[in-house]
């Protein structure tokens, strides 16, 4: 199919489309200022479209016609199209079997053949239309000259090597384009994709610039797409002077500086590397302090690689339109690799800011034997987690082992050593029955594919490559050493889960921190975690059900040990390897649920579970108040996910009558805890007095696993956490360093009696609203029973706090706070993916992002004040400049009677002389898009003044075209009168022969 877009308008769309129902399409040429496209095709023939009109021409050139007639094989498809820079009237087709044929399109006859016994894959002119250079299979270039066709006068292979026969150059990769281009004053340009030589196969795609003897291979990190040389004049016909390749790989853009020596890039304005490391998690801000992003730019500036052009980036167009609705946006991804990027995405914009390499506070990691390949795959610094606090400059993350790294900005170097706690929790396998013991296959060959995963994560090597069972040692090692930090985000304290009982840490599954407590909390599958980041101290570390004390909210139903093991073993399996490997995971699921409809005992209930991320969907009517003293004949299910952590002022008890510093628990099992956390009474004692952190004994229920909090106060406005100020913990000034910490509050209305606050919680089935410090549920509202929630958040939208949820199923659902109404329950995107279910995230003002492919950030509104100035916020693609004038080739020649001349193509390829196509080879479909589409679409009176204006733009632009049209004419004519008198006087004196 071809397709026409239209890039004049903001959202560019088809205006038409033209489907080719028997042949394939393989190569298309459009010349300089023409109407009409020659479109080649597998089938070796040659068509012409009419791009105004998108209708076929009846003139075709047929590849029997085109070869000689004594050839009877087919030529193979067609892989060139060029017309000659001497003369428009020329055609040259390149065939792929090695065939070369120089069509005159007025004559309808081929002037001239060239054959080769190689493939052709390129063809490149030299600017004076007498020779062309053609690339091949073998890696090799043949110089042809259109004055002898019979063989090429020159043939090389740049990158072969002499054999030892001394006479036969080996054959290389594929030569797959070429490019032919002229200097005044130096050798010409030949550059060329492909040709490597095959004794490397390992070598990454590469692009090489050859200039007189000198040969220049540019490696690329990706596939090489096409490129295009960047030259000083327009015109084919003329010495081109290169100064620039545009090349574009599959997954970036970059421009080569051919003026300078060894062929520096330039520095891409634009963001091309948001897949540089694949993105493992996703964080959006709206609406950030204004002054972050010129801070984070300044320390992103003083990272950037040296050694880029001194140029300016070459290419222009377009413009950016802010719009009047504008705040600070801030996007930050987590990648594969360790790394962290903040990127500004302040209106449609996106522009990369700064990026934190976590990895470097650790030492590199030894092979041990194993494969680099495969060590790769494993991805051990790989971000799951993030947490960032806009206003304090805080910045959290949990890597994929088991660990977490506490950053604070800094606009000044340091030489620290970095500080490192190890906390090694209870054992996480029950009874330290080892699963592999007990499993039974759930389905053919699944012990060897679970054993498999679990060597990947690491989870079940027991012992260590020397015999001895690892016990107490972190799956990372920090660097003991002084480590050089630049400005910018600086490593303030590493916590690492140890091994434990033989058995490897499992992956952390939530995250969080307040900068005024000066405190970090973090849970994973069974366990949680509160650490005191200013006197780097652990303040608690207990299991899930060790935080209810002497109660047990949940009755266990009588049920198998051994199969309650091995499927507890199955799903920690799935739990923990989920985010790194979800292709696999989801077809061991898939496997499960297959499973499901052949069982009806237990074992089915069981495999029910693994549908759903967490462990149980339906125990909110499931609640006792006593411990069961069974464990024979019941399971013993031990573990509970930290699904959700949140910290705030609340109230953590129901006596309570002031709010205090405490932080909400929910897990996997739709159980909300409060901690309460006791700080020193002044700031003075913060460095030295303890702190405290005890469960507070508040239980709250919900369906479903937990996934998010909030707190509004009694006028249902959100309250936020507390917050220290940002300083400078590097300053060179004294007083800078030793001022007090400023903490900014954000308190509840204050009433003498009643309830002060209201507490949001939504889980992945249900939200409800709890008034606090009664704990009385006002309001609760089922979100879905058909599927579960993926992501939920309290932002603010026009001033009010909503929650805003996306399903499994696609939908997105709004609620208002604190009543739960439904204001938008709208079918958006079915998750296909688990890209999207981990990247997915909510912010401020109606917004929202997601990664749609691994290459792209995919943004959405549902705010109708963003979509009402969306519009005026689209940039422009398109920016109208001064067209060069065409060039009249062989102007001269046709003016004493040669075969030169203007071509009149629409003379040539009109429906008058070449007659209409035949309907069934190709089929024309208008496009929904364009100036046509909006023409259709408006409607009332904004759509008739729509339409007025939409005439006047077409009735001034063919005006100016009209104008253009005249006065080229005019100087074609003047041209001509000139001309046409030399031609006479030197005819009149006998010197016409010198002319």
């Amino acid at each position: 199919m071809l397709h026409l877009w239209n890039l004049r308008q903001k959202r560019p769309a088809i205006l038409h489309s033209l489907k080719f129902n028997r042949e394939r399409i393989t190569f298309c040429h459009l010349p300089f200022q023409s109407k009409w496209l020659y479109v080649g095709t597998e089938r070796g023939n040659t068509h012409i479209v009419n791009i105004e009109s998108f209708v076929l021409s009846g003139y075709v050139i047929m590849w029997n016609k085109a070869i000689e007639l004594s050839t009877k094989t087919h030529p193979g498809p067609v892989v060139h199209l060029s017309d000659s820079p001497r003369d428009e009237g020329k055609l040259l087709m390149g065939y792929e079997n090695g065939t070369v044929v120089l069509w005159d399109l007025r004559s309808k006859r081929a002037d001239l053949r060239v054959y080769y016994d190689e493939a052709i894959h390129s063809i490149g002119w030299h600017n004076e239309g007498k020779q062309f250079i053609c690339s091949h299979s073998d890696g090799s270039l043949t110089f042809w000259n259109l004055k002898s066709p019979s063989r090429p006068f020159q043939i090389i292979v740049p990158h072969g090597k002499i054999q030892q026969d001394g006479k036969k150059i080996e054959s290389c990769k594929p030569i797959l384009k070429v490019e032919y281009k002229t200097c005044k004053n130096s050798e010409p340009f030949i550059i060329f994709s492909g040709g490597l030589s095959y004794d490397k196969p390992w070598r990454r795609p590469s692009l090489t610039i050859m200039h007189g003897k000198a040969i220049t291979v540019l490696e690329m990190d990706h596939p090489i797409v096409d490129f295009l040389t960047l030259c000083e004049t327009p015109y084919p016909n003329e010495i081109q002077e290169p100064y620039a390749v545009v090349i574009l790989l599959e997954k970036d853009l970059i421009v080569v500086d051919l003026t300078q020596s060894h062929y520096p890039i330039f520095e891409n304005p634009y963001p091309m590397d948001i897949h540089e490391s694949p993105v493992t998690c996703t964080q959006y801000f709206a609406d950030c302090p204004p002054d972050l992003i010129p801070v984070l730019y300044s320390v992103g500036a003083k990272h950037k690689k040296q050694g880029y052009s001194s140029k300016e980036w070459p290419v222009s167009g377009g413009a950016w339109n802010l719009g009047a609705q504008t705040y600070p946006e801030i996007i930050i991804t987590g990648h594969a690799d360790g790394s962290v990027k903040f990127w500004d995405a302040s209106a449609i914009t996106l522009q990369m800011l700064y990026k934190l390499k976590t990895s470097k506070v650790f030492e590199k990691q030894k092979l041990e034997g194993k494969p680099t390949a495969e060590m790769a795959e494993e991805d051990p610094f790989a971000i799951q987690l993030m947490y960032w606090c806009p206003e304090s400059r805080i910045f959290c993350i949990a890597g994929a082992s088991a660990y977490v790294i506490v950053y604070r900005f800094s606009k000044h170097e340091v030489n620290p050593e970095i500080s490192c706690l190890e906390v090694q929790l209870q054992s996480e396998i029950e009874d330290n029955i080892s699963p592999e013991a007990e499993m039974i296959p759930p389905f053919p060959n699944a012990s060897s594919h679970l054993s498999s995963l679990k060597d990947l994560s690491g989870s079940t090597n027991t012992v260590a490559s020397e015999g001895i069972v690892k016990d107490s040692i972190p799956c990372l090692s920090v660097k003991a050493r002084p480590v050089r930090m630049p400005p910018g985000y600086q490593a303030e304290l590493v916590i690492q889960l140890v091994w434990a009982d033989g058995e490897a840490p499992q992956q952390i599954t939530s995250l969080t921190a307040n900068s005024a407590y000066g405190v970090v909390a973090f849970g994973n599958c069974s366990n949680l975690v509160v650490v005191d980041f200013i006197q780097k101290t652990v303040l608690l570390s207990m299991g899930s059900f060790e935080l209810y004390g002497s109660s047990d909210l949940f009755q266990r139903q009588p049920r198998s040990p051994r199969r309650s093991k091995q499927f507890a073993a199955d799903n920690f399996c799935m739990r923990g390897l989920s985010n790194f490997y979800p292709d696999l995971t989801k077809r061991i699921r898939t496997s499960y649920q297959s499973l499901t409809e052949l069982s009806d005992g237990p074992i089915s209930l069981e495999l029910e579970r693994c549908k759903s991320p967490t462990a149980s969907d339906n125990r909110e009517n499931s609640i006792s108040h006593s411990r069961s003293s069974s464990v024979s004949s019941i399971d013993k299910e031990t573990k509970e996910t930290i699904t959700a952590l949140y910290f705030t002022e609340s109230f953590a008890r129901k006596n309570d009558t002031t709010a205090s510093p405490c932080l909400w628990v929910g897990t996997g099992l739709g159980v909300v805890l409060t901690v309460s956390i006791n700080l020193p009474s002044t700031d003075e004692l913060r460095q030295a007095e303890p702190v405290t952190a005890s469960p507070s004994g508040t239980f709250l229920s919900l369906k479903g696993a937990v996934l998010t909090f909030a707190c509004l106060d009694c006028s249902g406005t959100l309250i936020h956490p507390p917050y220290e100020a940002w300083r400078d913990p590097n300053s060179m000034e004294e007083s800078e360093r030793t001022k007090k910490r400023k903490l900014v509050l954000h308190s509840s209305c204050s009433q003498d009696t009643g309830d002060h606050q209201f507490a949001i919680i939504c889980s992945e089935k249900q939200a409800k609203v709890f008034s606090l410090p009664s704990q009385t549920c006002l309001y609760v509202h089922n979100v879905t029973d058909t599927s579960f929630l993926l992501r939920a958040d309290v932002v603010t939208l026009c001033n009010s706090a909503c929650l805003a949820c996306f399903c499994a199923s696609g939908r997105i659902i709004v609620h208002s706070l604190p009543s739960l109404r439904p204001l938008l329950d709208v079918n958006y995107l079915p998750v296909t993916d688990m890209r999207i279910a981990r990247t997915f995230c909510f912010t401020n003002e109606g917004q929202a992002l997601y990664l749609g492919s691994p290459t792209e950030i995919q943004r959405l509104n549902y705010s109708q004040e963003m979509f009402d100035n969306l519009q005026d916020m689209l940039g422009e693609l398109f920016t109208p400049v001064e067209t060069p004038e065409a060039q009249y080739r062989g102007f001269l020649k046709g003016l004493f009677g040669g075969t030169g001349g203007t071509l009149d193509r629409e003379e040539l390829f009109g429906e008058a002389t070449a007659g209409k196509a035949s309907r069934s080879l190709a089929q024309h479909i208008p496009g929904s898009g364009g100036v046509e589409g909006m023409k259709g679409a408006a409607g009332g009176v904004i759509g008739d003044l729509a339409r007025a204006r939409l005439a006047l733009d077409e009735r001034g632009q063919k005006l100016g075209e009209l104008d253009e049209k005249t006065a080229r004419m005019m100087t074609s004519a003047e041209a001509f009168s000139k001309h046409a008198h030399e031609v006479m006087l030197k005819y009149k004196d006998k010197k016409w022969y010198q002319f």
